[in-house]
């Protein structure tokens, strides 16, 4: 069997999207399935240094991504047709996975299909053009946002199948006219043998954000509450990644000389685990208008590293959902930073309940959100389980972990 992959991330780029991919190729036995990716130059990030999978790459342009507006579009416009050429010089492939970087990559795997009568499956990342028009890079009733719709709907309502990410995104894509038997929900992962629970920190509380914190993403709250706490010793904020939203961020500490507020870069692989562990809860924000365009990825690893997660978005969403589910965090509505703020009072008096939660994080991580497990329902959604990677479930809780006890509850305070 013949497996295309078509990315503009792959190993060794850290972007998530290019991570998620990596580990279902990794999933399946090269023996038995011949996989070739096509992505783009690196430049996202750090570099990964696992080693190379067991996958042909090939990259057809040389443009490397960017986060401005005009370099960006070069870059899609470039890996487009780059891989447009490239995809039609390969073999003929047996099946096709698209994802979502850059967008309508997906029109690619149905000229693929058209063309060489194989499966396409779509691995939704991003909900478009719902996410450009949530964040306001396009007019929801423009032509361009017309066209895109357009040409993204005719490739999914075509598609073999469509991987999405949360019920929430499955709702999008039903109002998007897109039939419901095709879509399949398969939450994202992380690797729990590369994130593994570390003691927490002793000092201030430090909530704590890993990753790109752009546009899609809720600044007001937090910020409200970051200027209510500004150098204020039990409260720490560290912003560990990049985005627009995070300069913002830092311009805003340095004008008002905030020194409780840290940022750090992006952290390698290998490194974030560490990292998360910095942390005693792990920030997730969302806009509410873009549940159901995004689903933030971030969660799992937090989850991994046994941090409760601190979620400021709307209920509806996955990371919410999550919580709700498991008791592994908290909510916060977006703009209630007086809730926020009245939250962090109390985790910051009794930490107990954010060493019980994180426990609980890192339970359900394991039970649910492993690479392994997650990795699979892939592999079988697209068809290709006979030649997965047979892990059971029970090998991967047999190791053991070194982390700080969880005190017990002081007994006065009320259970529940």
């Amino acid at each position: 069997m013949r497996l295309l992959l078509i990315n503009q991330f792959f190993w060794p780029d850290t972007a998530p999207t290019g991570r998620f991919l990596l580990d279902v190729a990794r999933a399946v036995e090269a023996d038995q399935i011949q996989m070739t990716a096509i992505c783009g130059v690196c430049g996202y990030g750090t570099t990964d240094d696992t080693p190379r999978p067991p996958v042909r790459i090939l990259r057809p342009s040389a443009t490397r991504f960017s986060r401005d507006v005009v370099g960006r579009i070069l870059s899609y416009g470039s890996f487009l047709a780059g891989a447009l050429v490239a995809g039609f010089r390969v073999g003929r492939p047996d099946t096709v996975i698209t994802l979502t970087t850059p967008p309508l990559t997906s029109v690619f795997g149905r000229m693929l299909k058209l063309s060489r009568g194989c499966r396409h499956f779509i691995w939704e990342m991003d909900v478009y053009p719902d996410i450009a028009v949530d964040v306001g890079t396009l007019k929801s009733r423009s032509m361009l946002t017309c066209i895109i719709g357009a040409f993204a709907d005719w490739s999914r309502r075509n598609a073999d199948g469509i991987i999405v990410l949360g019920e929430e995104m499955k709702v999008r894509l039903i109002a998007r006219d897109i039939p419901e038997q095709k879509i399949h929900v398969a939450e994202n992962w992380a690797d729990g043998t590369e994130i593994i629970p570390l003691p927490f920190p002793e000092g201030p509380l430090v909530v704590h954000y890993s990753g790109n914190f752009g546009l899609p993403h809720d600044i007001q709250t937090i910020s409200a509450v970051i200027a209510q706490y500004a150098n204020d010793p039990r409260f720490q904020f560290v912003f560990a990644g990049g985005g627009s939203r995070r300069q913002q961020m830092e311009d805003l500490c340095r004008e008002q000389g905030i020194t409780n507020a840290l940022f750090r870069p992006y952290s390698s692989r290998a490194e974030l685990g560490a990292s998360l562990a910095e942390g005693h809860l792990g920030l997730v924000t969302q806009l509410p208008q873009t549940c159901g365009s995004i689903v933030p990825s971030k969660t799992y690893g937090i989850m991994a590293a046994g941090r409760p997660l601190l979620y400021i978005g709307p209920r509806e969403a996955t990371p919410a959902r999550i919580i709700a589910r498991f008791q592994c965090g908290w909510q916060v509505n977006p703009g209630d930073a007086a809730a926020l703020a009245s939250l962090l009072e109390k985790l910051n008096s009794e930490r107990y309940l954010i060493f019980e939660a994180g426990a609980r994080a890192r339970q359900a991580f394991e039970r649910h959100y492993d690479r392994l497990i997650a990795a699979a329902r892939i592999v079988k959604i697209v068809g290709l389980e006979s030649a997965a990677v047979s892990a059971p479930v029970s090998d991967l809780r047999k190791t053991s972990y070194s982390v700080a006890p969880v005190p017990d509850r002081p007994k006065t305070a009320a259970a529940g």
